[in-house]
């Protein structure tokens, strides 16, 4: 049994209401739970002292009372006075208020003022009854305590005071008057193994402030009782049991790049209980520099979040040679979230994550993450939504963040405000009486107005960029009106109207520069614009299901049968012709071109590349199709033998394609196919869209779509234009676990007889041979181990073959394995890998191998191809208070030729 003690703040208090209130108590050889009462007759109140008897102004005061409240006593075995000594004995305890102190033996000199406490051997040789002392601020342990409560002194045997994440262990301690603690030849470690730790820190001479600090002399490293040659002339370990402000030493090391470092060294700051902040640094002896700000904060029932900026200065080479580069990356991110508690009608939520485009790249750590070399794109957003109670209006602000690495490419949008209006009847007659609607009470609409302010710009032009001229701004509100109603009982007709008006604050107007020979925009027209299109539609949908029933001859009576589910929909709608002069959306103008030896007409609309887009010209009476299906098979149930169970075959297959009436050519739009279906427990997604029409060469030698079906030519329906496909698999050792055949409740005395079984019908003698062998008993042995494998097909247009009159397909996959394994409790690998099809190459590849050593921890990382080539091995002590108590060795990503490159 391991004792183990924190503080003892409250012990000479309670040691000594013991000790003044056993000396006023009757004599008592057995008490449970006694209240402990004064006798005011008792023989060691009324004993003569003519020292009390002589006048002493300085006795006239009363003296406060020494109990002021109820103490009970209890031993399981006896509680004995023998002249200035009281003994309790057997699971003895004293308790004054809230202080408590158990112990197998308790033992008071009332003529010393001494108190002396311990426990016992039991017959096991475990120590068992240990002094255990409880207050308000916890509770302690320790093997043996002799406490002297005028002086508040004690020696302690065998003391184990946790320190933070650490502890202190000393077979002989001594405490002073102001609850501070001396030993010598201590040990400080943060193995939980107290008795035989892994590794410590031996203390010659220590002083400890339980709870705050620890000071100790010269101390050396002992591991695994081996001295180390690693010491220290003095040092300063804080123990403090809340959070505290100090200083963050730096990790040292070398890169062959950029030189010899130290990183992460700082302040951190413990604000109060609602946030913190540190602030760090690292720097190199090349110059390159960063630094580091990170602050947490919450409060509790209403938000919580974290903030993290960096900036790093690179500096590759010197300034003479050719190779030098110097690059200035940044990084913010944000993450803010609300508790759902802190308001059901308004919330807000942050997201960021920002950086610069080399910087994932040039600041990669020790150990690299795939998934954010992996990842091209970065998004951020900033949102706060807020509902009216008891009405239909909801608002949502949102600032929106996009950014893609390899082109540097960032789409901003500073905010983007939406105002909606939920669905609402306004001719339905709340006094109706009756259940029947009338026809116009089934009318709905509903309004969304949305106004936003965007741009897209490289990075190093996003700060010189003009709201006026770079930005694009407007607003835009949407009222859809519908009514829907059943249509011979299996057919439900849904018309409507959409009406749309968007606001602009700028138009252009175009121009020809003959001298480039190119349409150029000569000038960009402030002011307000209102735009506005409107459109009808009316669509019908049903379902019609079809049933299969395989043979029972072939298949038994396990499939009940195969249903096959058809939810074809048509609609038609209608558009004016919004390109026409009265609406005044688009303008037009002549230049001659050279090429053609002629003079070329060029329409355009004044709000091209606007916000939110410009209605569309030339009328629209198309009629859209549409068809979903959805097949299931049904089987006996084997948990159940009277029931049934549905297995979907195919979840999901979907057409789509519309034919325009009034368009002039191209009637027929492309055909959009999409489904999703389960094989084996794994989700498959598949699409594709195809081209009804033909492609010729157009005057200029490049393949158009011509108004020409397909059909006419090749006797095809449509040509493939792209198709994906993707699937994820998971399976590990859960997966192929075999069932338990064995029954509960099974009897196995068969397979292991009792052999003190029918002892009524046993006689004298030797016992009879066994007839049947007994079933040998294993170990149960597992290795737990997960993988999941991810599948990406895509199949895409490359290049036109003028021969075929066709283009040919592109195709590219992508392949990915993760996994991890557990070879026993201590070890574990994990890795992830993939193949690129297309490139014929390995993606990023990681393998990582690691190995709990208790109160140490040992790990490998190896980076084997790529750019990212590297490895990182180290072994270090768990607790973050000893982080650099460490061995690393490790070959840095930065120090390869291709570092960085794509």
């Amino acid at each position: 049994m391991i004792p183990t003690l924190c503080k003892h703040t409250s012990l000479r208090l309670t040691v000594g209401f013991i000790l003044t209130v056993l000396t006023v108590s009757p004599v008592s050889t057995l008490a449970q739970d006694s209240p402990l009462t004064i006798n005011q007759t008792d023989t060691l109140q009324i004993v003569g002292d003519t020292t009390l008897q002589e006048t002493d102004t300085l006795q006239t005061k009363t003296r406060p009372p020494v109990i002021e409240a109820e103490v009970k006593y209890s031993a399981s075995d006896s509680v004995k006075f023998t002249g200035g000594k009281v003994f309790l004995y057997g699971d003895a305890s004293v308790s004054y208020q809230d202080v408590l102190l158990t112990a197998y033996k308790i033992e008071l000199d009332l003529d010393s003022s001494l108190a002396y406490a311990t426990g016992r051997i039991d017959s096991t040789g475990n120590e068992i009854g240990l002094p255990v002392f409880k207050d308000p601020s916890g509770e302690y342990t320790m093997r043996s305590i002799k406490y002297n409560f005028e002086t508040e002194k004690a020696i302690i045997e065998h003391v184990v005071t946790e320190q933070g994440e650490g502890y202190v262990v000393s077979n002989k301690a001594k405490k002073l008057q102001d609850n501070i603690y001396y030993l010598r030849n201590g040990k400080y470690t943060t193995c939980t193994n107290h008795d035989h730790p892994h590794f410590y820190l031996n203390l010659t001479k220590a002083k400890i402030d339980p709870g705050k600090k620890i000071i100790t002399g010269p101390a050396y490293l002992v591991i695994e009782d081996v001295i180390m040659p690693v010491a220290v002339p003095f040092a300063f370990v804080p123990s403090s049991s809340t959070y505290s402000s100090g200083f963050l030493l730096p990790s040292y090391g070398e890169e062959s790049n950029r030189g010899f470092f130290l990183r992460n060294g700082g302040y951190y700051w413990a604000a109060n209980d609602y946030f913190d902040l540190s602030v760090t640094g690292d720097i190199y002896s090349n110059m390159s520099w960063g630094t580091r700000v990170a602050s947490r904060y919450k409060v509790r029932y209403k938000f919580s979040g974290n903030f993290n900026f960096q900036y790093i200065t690179n500096v590759t080479s010197e300034k003479e040679l050719p190779d030098y580069s110097k690059s200035k990356d940044l990084s913010l991110s944000w993450s803010h979230s609300q508790d759902a508690k802190a308001n059901p009608y308004s919330r807000f939520s942050a997201s960021v994550n920002f950086s610069t485009s080399s910087f994932d790249r040039n600041n990669v750590g020790s150990i690299i993450n795939p998934r954010q070399l992996a990842t091209n794109t970065k998004r951020s957003s900033i949102s706060y939504s807020k509902q009216w109670p008891d009405s239909p209006f909801s608002l949502s602000a949102n600032l929106q963040h996009s950014q893609n690495s390899r082109d540097t490419t960032i789409d901003l949008t500073l905010p983007n405000l939406t105002l909606t209006m939920n669905r609402i009847y306004p001719f339905k007659d709340k006094d109706r009486i009756g259940s029947q609607e009338k026809w116009y009470e089934k009318i709905s609409m509903s309004y969304t107005g949305n106004a936003s302010n965007r741009i897209s710009t490289k990075e190093s032009e996003l700060f010189d960029s003009s709201l006026a001229q770079d930005w694009k701004n407007g607003i835009q509100h949407t009222i859809p009106v519908s009514m829907n109603f059943k249509l011979f009982r299996h057919f439900t007709l849904s018309p409507s109207f959409n009406y749309k008006e968007r606001w602009y604050f700028k138009s252009i107007e175009k121009s020809y520069d003959q001298e480039k020979h190119q349409v150029v925009v000569s000038d960009t027209i402030q002011g307000f614009n209102r735009v506005y299109d409107y459109s009808f539609s009316v669509g019908t949908q049903t379902k019609i299901y079809t049933f299969f029933r395989p043979s029972r001859w072939l298949f038994g009576d396990g499939i009940q049968a195969i249903r096959h589910m058809m939810t074809p929909s048509v609609s038609m709608s209608y558009r004016p012709d919004f390109g026409d002069p009265k609406y005044g959306y688009y303008d037009w103008f002549e230049y001659y071109d050279p090429n053609r030896d002629e003079i070329v007409r060029h329409d355009y609309s004044i709000y091209e590349g606007a916000m939110y887009g410009v209605p569309g010209r030339g009328k629209s009476g198309s009629m859209s199709i549409g068809l979903n299906n959805n097949i299931e098979m049904k089987v006996k149930s084997r948990k159940d033998s009277t029931g049934f169970k549905k297995i979907p075959l195919l979840e999901s297959l979907n057409f789509s394609t519309s034919y325009n009436f009034l368009a002039d050519s191209l009637k027929w739009s492309r055909i959009n196919m999409s489904g999703r279906t389960k094989v084996l427990g794994t989700s498959i997604n598949f699409n594709a869209v195809f081209d009804p029409y033909t492609i010729q060469l157009n005057e200029y030698g490049n393949p158009v779509r011509v108004d020409r079906l397909l059909w006419k030519d090749k006797r095809k329906i449509a040509r493939l234009e792209n198709a994906s496909l993707s699937f994820g698999l998971n399976f590990g050792a859960e997966t192929f676990k075999k069932k338990d055949k064995q029954k509960k409740g099974q009897n196995t005395d068969s397979q292991f007889p009792d052999q003190d079984n029918n002892l009524e019908n046993r006689t004298e003698g030797p016992p009879k041979p066994q007839t049947s062998a007994v079933t040998p008993r294993y170990a149960d042995f597992s290795m737990p181990w997960n993988m999941s494998l991810n599948y990406n097909m895509r199949i895409v247009q490359d290049k036109f073959n003028k021969e075929k009159m066709a283009y040919d397909k592109k195709f590219t996959a992508d392949i990915s394995l993760n996994g991890n394994l557990e070879l026993t409790k201590k070890w574990s690998i994990n890795f992830s890998t993939g193949y690129n099809v297309d490139r014929n190459e390995i993606s990023h590849t990681n393998i990582r191998i690691n190995r709990d050593l208790h109160c140490w921890n040992m790990s490998f990382n190896l980076v084997p191809v790529g750019a990212y080539k590297s490895y990182f091995f180290t072994i270090a002590v768990n607790s973050s208070m000893l982080r650099d108590l460490k061995y690393e060795k490790r070959s840095h990503p930065r120090d390869n030729p291709g570092f960085g490159s794509f």
